[in-house]
């Protein structure tokens, strides 16, 4: 189970972006613990909001239909108007945008099927002008 970076949303392939919902929805149904989303107890429902909100905006761009938000809807009932702009803003750092990159980077480079040059390639720039990870990918 992860969030994937917040900033990465929109270089996931199909396959990390679908079961970002899943994953979402569960948390909503049991409120999770696991290792790598424990932290997102620490921080006020807006976050888990705001980046709730940015995944859906990313899957009706890709034109992908979701079936349902009863759990969301229930979920975030008690919530008022959000103003959170970057959600989990102390764990979705630099740091956690390398991990993340990495690891996206070693399912591209494993074949993952539905994982598009494009899309890598985009991602790789953007990390690359965001954060210049190591010498190999720094180009300035």
């Amino acid at each position: 189970m992860r969030l994937w970076h917040v900033d990465l949303l929109e270089y996931l392939p199909k396959g990390q972006l679908l079961s970002q919902w899943r994953e979402l929805n569960s948390i909503f149904a049991k409120e999770d613990k696991h290792i790598l989303i424990n932290y997102i107890y620490e921080y006020p429902k807006d976050d888990l909001y705001v980046y709730t909100e940015k995944v859906i905006d990313e899957m009706m761009k890709r034109g992908y239909k979701i079936r349902t938000y009863e759990k969301k809807n229930k979920y975030f009932e008690d919530l008022e108007l959000v103003k959170n702009a970057k959600p989990f803003k102390n764990h979705h750092d630099n740091e956690y945008l390398q991990i993340c990159y990495y690891n996206l980077k070693e399912k591209f480079i494993r074949g993952q099927k539905d994982f598009e040059v494009d899309i890598y390639n985009n991602l790789s720039k953007y990390v690359n002008e965001y954060c210049c990870l190591s010498v190999e990918l720094c180009k300035g």
